[in-house]
């Protein structure tokens, strides 16, 4: 039996699985078909009602049992977190609680060798070898090259981005915070957008524009004449009532602002691929994607992606993928609990 989540800002999603016959054909050119895990049950909480993590897996457990299963036999365990992993320990300003190897353990009565902490992004990027056809939605056709690196980035609560290489018998995934990088502006409403949040903060990094956070400080600082009384409301999410409105087209200062995040997140996306060339493919996954596909199918966000210069026509031969499964980066972190169970088996 393995146990895996998905720790984010907004919720947890945690699923026990248990393993079954190797799974139908792969997504494409995501790798060879391998030995598949089915989930027994699922649960998603909201991150920031609960004290510690080991609080989320006594609700979860709590649940689990109530619905007529039997915590019994867990052989390991892997969980994809927002933020960087250093020694047992995550780093992140993304989440209300500190995560350590140690107590999680101790809460799951395993063996250290049987637990594992995942950056999310990598968990992400480890499901891709996992997903069916039916999970990607391709946005640019593109020309995939074998055995190129592949690139993953997800806007959600924050901004993750991860990189796989081929080490000449399978993909490895290397994590980053690339989202912490400078923030550079491409035209004079970006360059305000720096200008004004660099008055509010030392330096301003990707992350606070490419998130959800990014939506309320796009359309105060570029439509300051534009209130709306959601911004006022305790526990209501900016980005999502922006987007809504976008989408209904009730507010033209929300249409456009949907329009600057997603070019920059376009763009941010073109910047990674600048850094990694990933000539087999980009994966967009994270939870603002599936809410704002139209807008991603119109196409503007590829022709931002490519707007590179001199590498413009390379980079639009990039196979660009939306990753249409919520769940990947439990999947992942699944996957990987898998393989220390067996090699500490």
């Amino acid at each position: 039996m393995i146990l895996a989540g998905d720790v984010g800002g907004t919720k947890c999603t945690l699923i026990w699985f248990t393993e079954s016959a190797p799974d139908k054909v792969p997504a494409k050119g995501t790798g060879d078909v391998e030995p598949s895990l089915e989930p027994v049950f699922r649960l998603s909480l909201p991150t920031r009602e609960f004290s510690s993590f080991e609080a989320v897996l006594d609700a979860f457990r709590a649940a689990f049992t109530k619905a007529g299963h039997q915590w019994t036999g867990l052989s390991a365990a892997a969980f994809g977190v927002a933020g960087a992993v250093v020694d047992g320990s995550v780093i992140t300003n993304n989440l209300p609680w500190s995560l350590q190897s140690n107590t999680i353990a101790e809460n799951l009565h395993l063996d250290m060798n049987r637990l594992s902490l995942l950056n999310d992004l990598v968990a992400s990027a480890l499901s891709l070898n996992h997903l069916r056809e039916s999970d990607l939605l391709l946005l640019n056709q593109g020309t995939s090259q074998p055995r190129a690196p592949k690139a993953l980035i997800a806007a959600g609560t924050g901004l993750g981005e991860a990189i796989l290489f081929w080490d000449g018998s399978r993909y490895r995934v290397s994590p980053s915070e690339a989202s912490l990088t400078d923030f550079a502006p491409r035209n004079d409403r970006e360059l305000l957008l720096l200008q004004s949040l660099r008055q509010r903060m030392p330096r301003v990094c990707s992350e606070e524009i490419v998130s959800g956070r990014g939506f309320r400080a796009i359309h105060q600082i570029i439509f300051p004449g534009v209130h709306h009384a959601f911004f006022d409301e305790p526990g209501v999410d900016p980005a999502a009532q922006i987007t809504q409105q976008a989408f209904a087209e009730t507010c033209p200062a929300c249409m456009e602002t949907l329009q600057i995040w997603m070019e920059a997140y376009g763009a941010e996306a073109g910047n990674m691929a600048l850094r990694f060339l990933p000539f087999g493919g980009v994966y967009i996954a994270g939870g603002i994607a599936l809410k704002i596909l139209p807008k991603l199918k119109q196409g503007s966000f590829v022709s931002v992606f490519s707007d590179k210069q001199k590498l413009s026509s390379q980079l639009a031969k990039i196979p660009i993928y939306v990753v249409l499964n919520e769940d990947a980066p439990v999947l992942g972190a699944a996957y990987e609990a898998l393989t220390i169970s067996r090699s500490a088996s």
